[in-house]
């Protein structure tokens, strides 16, 4: 009985034993060598710098509006009387020539009811001047004779005494002259004149309207001249001169015009760090509300290069190749536009890649592409945006 225990427990173990076996071999069997990794050599395009001067030019943008604008507002109250032109927009009119006429005949008959007092009042001092102060009597005499309620009020005669002041003072002469020449400034208003020659743009009112004090009837333009407002980096503030030229185009760029800046804002704006900056220009295809691009020439870098700024990396770095491995090159910018920047102090013969590298990292094995090398171009010009 012992012994078949004995033979049993022997048994077991060796199942045991042989189980362990069968699995380790069955492990081990499963293990496979890990390949090695394959160097992998990218190819890259590049190219060899050659340091050379870079014509740095500002790019604006904006709308062109009229250099001389006026809004119409009536300062009198009236119904709107038709003229020889239709107070339309779109309707151009000649220097003088009246844009809108308001009904002005109750005030105009009160404005001749006042010359006819002032008149009157003239003509009862004349016994006591002719008694009082014979010198003074002719030229008053003559003011009479001049006189017609029909036109301008003429001026008073020149007062050459001090007792003829006083006299003229006690009969309010003065102060009727003055009240009537107040009411015939008044009655001008009546007639809206063009300042200029140009063209009317807008127009809030029609013939039959009832015009009130302070409301606005339209706006009129010049349309000989144009402004285009464009906002400049501070940096270039030294740059901008009231007189120099600037190149515009259309944004088809199929049409040139050429400016002249006429003013510059002595502020800087807090938020975007930019003057603005005016521009002249004339010429009769513009229109207000055109949108225009402007180039300012700003200043050349000399010993500098320009790439994309997609390969400037942080810390003012970009990669270059040496020894068939990436490296970092530290530089210095000097200028960005929306797509490019301006570099210095990199030193000639430098080999920089064309284009990024996906991963790229310093040690990086590469093989330049055994293409058409293309050199740094060194004679382009920078088109700069405005925001930079």
């Amino acid at each position: 009985m012992i012994a078949r225990r004995i033979l049993l427990s022997l048994l077991g173990v060796l199942l045991i034993a042989l189980a362990v076996g069968a699995a380790y071999l069955l492990i081990s069997g499963n293990k496979r060598k890990r390949p090695e990794p394959k160097k992998i050599v990218k190819m890259v395009n590049v190219d060899t710098v050659q340091n050379g001067t870079i014509p740095i030019t500002i790019d604006a943008k904006g709308n062109l509006v009229a250099k001389r604008r006026v809004e119409l507002f009536s300062e009198v109250q009236g119904v709107f009387k038709s003229g020889t032109k239709l107070f339309k927009p779109g309707q151009p009119y000649n220097f003088g020539e009246t844009l809108l006429r308001i009904d002005a005949d109750e005030y105009y008959a009160s404005v001749k009811s006042q010359k006819s007092a002032l008149y009157n009042q003239i003509t009862s001092i004349m016994p006591d001047l002719r008694l009082d102060y014979p010198d003074e009597y002719s030229k008053w005499q003559q003011y009479l004779n001049t006189f017609d309620v029909d036109k301008v009020t003429p001026k008073l005669p020149k007062v050459t005494s001090e007792k003829e002041r006083y006299f003229l003072s006690g009969r309010n002469i003065f102060t009727s002259y003055y009240n009537v020449k107040n009411l015939e400034q008044r009655l001008v208003k009546y007639t809206i004149k063009a300042p200029f020659k140009g063209i009317l743009t807008q127009a809030l009112v029609t013939e039959g309207t009832l015009i009130r004090p302070g409301q606005k009837l339209g706006e009129y333009i010049d349309t000989g001249a144009y402004e285009l407002e464009v906002a400049i980096n501070k940096s270039y503030a030294d740059l901008l001169e009231v007189g120099k030229k600037v190149q515009l185009t259309n944004l088809d760029k199929t049409r040139r015009y050429e400016g002249i800046v006429s003013r510059v804002n002595g502020n800087v704006d807090v938020a975007s760090q930019t003057i603005n900056a005016y521009v002249t220009v004339k010429d009769g295809a513009l229109r207000e509300g055109v949108y225009l691009e402007a180039t300012l020439d700003a200043r050349e870098e000399n010993n500098a290069i320009m790439v994309s700024r997609n390969l400037l990396q942080p810390n003012d770095q970009v990669f270059a190749v040496k020894d068939s491995a990436l490296t970092l090159v530290p530089v210095t910018p000097v200028y960005y536009t929306e797509k490019s920047v301006v570099l210095k102090d990199v030193p000639d013969g430098t080999v920089l890649i064309k284009s990024p590298v996906p991963g790229a990292y310093t040690g990086m094995l590469v093989k330049v592409f055994k293409g058409k090398k293309h050199k740094e171009s060194s004679q382009k010009k920078v088109s700069a945006n405005n925001n930079s």
